[in-house]
């Protein structure tokens, strides 16, 4: 019987042999033989940025401009003022704390609302026969190829006068959607998030809710319950790894925004969430640019709070459907 040559690999069902790419393969083993202290001193040498400004946020403004953050254990010019300006009320130089309220506006409801729409959806589409499932599953993750900054000035303009439509001939106008008022407050953009949310959310929760057992489902129908009872009493509590990963995403991606919070509430100040307000903090000629860093900080300890106490549902809901039994 011939050898197999050494670039060749046989499949086991067919008794087939496939190419093998030698430099992969070559890549791959000297990947995996990294040892694990090399990967750690990566994330030490990453974590330095992040360490610099942590200690650049309690040091004065004359020791910032006239020495290096790496010097600041001699040197000292250490105070807490930078977060009591940052979290005062003036808006000459704080004003952040109202600004985190605004954030939590935004980003709590923008999280709980697609989170809760798009888990029923996904239930619908994976469990519920109805005319037209496929294609209209279809048409909605196809929303996931439109740019969302496609869309910002459209939806803007839908908040700030309302959606009409004058018949051709009559001069008849029909409203389409009314004219809310609502261009320039917070709820704005959390329906702006929760818009451009919902696509990927049903797509991903989809994804998890379509490969539970359909015994299960089976049963409870048997029993007599009905789809809302079939939802709450067993998807939902059968779906937390897959809801807790994307309400984590969520989260942190309505947290963070700048774009679509300064499109939507435009000058209005008084709803500026924080993203908005540390980027104009520094003030004119960059005289307060020393509060940057505080502020980046007061800004970023809530979705690392978020992150460290959902992170066992969230690297559950990144290995959910990775295994089966």
């Amino acid at each position: 019987m011939a050898a197999i040559p050494t670039d060749m690999v046989r499949r086991p069902a067919t008794g087939q042999t496939r190419p093998v790419d030698r430099t992969g393969r070559l890549v791959y083993g000297l990947l995996r033989a990294v040892p694990t202290w090399v990967l750690w001193l990566l994330v030490i040498v990453w974590s330095v940025p992040t360490g610099s400004l942590l200690l650049n946020s309690f040091r004065t403004r004359d020791a910032q401009r006239s020495s290096g953050w790496w010097v600041s254990f001699t040197e000292g010019g250490w105070t807490l003022d930078n977060y009591g300006d940052v979290l005062s009320s003036s808006n000459q130089t704080g004003g952040l704390f109202q600004a985190v309220l605004n954030s939590f506006a935004i980003a709590i409801p923008a999280t709980v609302i697609p989170v809760a729409i798009a888990a029923m959806a996904a239930y619908a589409f994976a469990w519920i026969p109805f005319k037209g499932r496929e294609w209209l599953f279809i048409l909605t993750v196809s929303l996931l190829a439109l740019p969302n900054q496609v869309a910002l000035l459209p939806l803007l303009q839908l908040f700030a006068g309302g959606a009409h439509w004058t018949v051709p001939g009559s001069g008849t106008v029909v409203t389409l959607f009314p004219d809310l008022s609502l261009a320039g407050t917070p709820t704005a953009v959390w329906l702006t998030h929760t818009a451009f949310a919902m696509p990927f959310a049903i797509f991903l929760l989809h994804n998890y809710i379509s490969s539970l057992p359909g015994e299960l489902f089976e049963a409870a129908r048997i029993d007599g319950a009905d789809h809302f009872t079939i939802f709450w009493r067993l998807v939902v509590p059968l779906s937390v790894p897959a809801l807790a990963a994307f309400t984590i995403f969520q989260f942190l991606w309505t947290w963070n925004d700048y774009l679509v919070a300064i499109t939507m509430i435009g000058a209005n100040g008084a709803n500026y969430p924080a993203t908005i307000k540390i980027a104009s903090m520094a003030g004119e000629f960059g005289m307060r640019e020393h509060l940057l860093s505080a502020g980046a900080f007061v800004q970023a300890g809530v979705p690392m709070l978020v992150f460290f106490a959902l992170q066992r549902y969230f690297v559950r809901g990144l290995l959910a459907g990775s295994v089966k039994s």
